[in-house]
């Protein structure tokens, strides 16, 4: 939403979208989509999806670390978390969980664990 003139904007994203995550620097936000297994990319300058990257099954949470280089998406169908280098987009690990994963949030100062 434009917070001057509150006209609100719409980005065409994935099936069922979820939870978001907006990267430090503003320019990026990262959509789950529950439904459709992937997360869109969208751009806050032009509210536009720049890329969508296929993750694990039933994508319920995402999160950007403090330094916005990366970006934990938590798959709760296959209880995995997906890692994505927000400066490519790509998909870099693939985490294996042994219970239930609903979210992932990266430790606040560093980034380096995430829980």
């Amino acid at each position: 939403m434009n917070a001057a003139t509150r006209a609100k904007t719409y980005a065409d994203v994935g099936t069922t979208p979820g939870i978001i995550a907006l990267t430090p620097d503003e320019s990026k936000v990262y959509v789950a989509n529950f439904g459709s297994d992937n997360v869109s990319v969208v751009d806050t300058g032009t509210f536009t999806v720049s890329t969508t990257i296929t993750v694990g099954t039933d994508p319920t949470g995402v999160a950007v670390t403090p330094d916005g280089a990366s970006a934990y998406v938590a798959n709760s169908g296959n209880n995995t978390v997906s890692v994505i280098d927000t400066a490519t987009n790509a998909v870099t690990a693939t985490i294996a969980r042994w219970a239930s994963t609903r979210s992932a949030w990266p430790s606040p100062r560093t980034g380096r664990r995430c829980w």
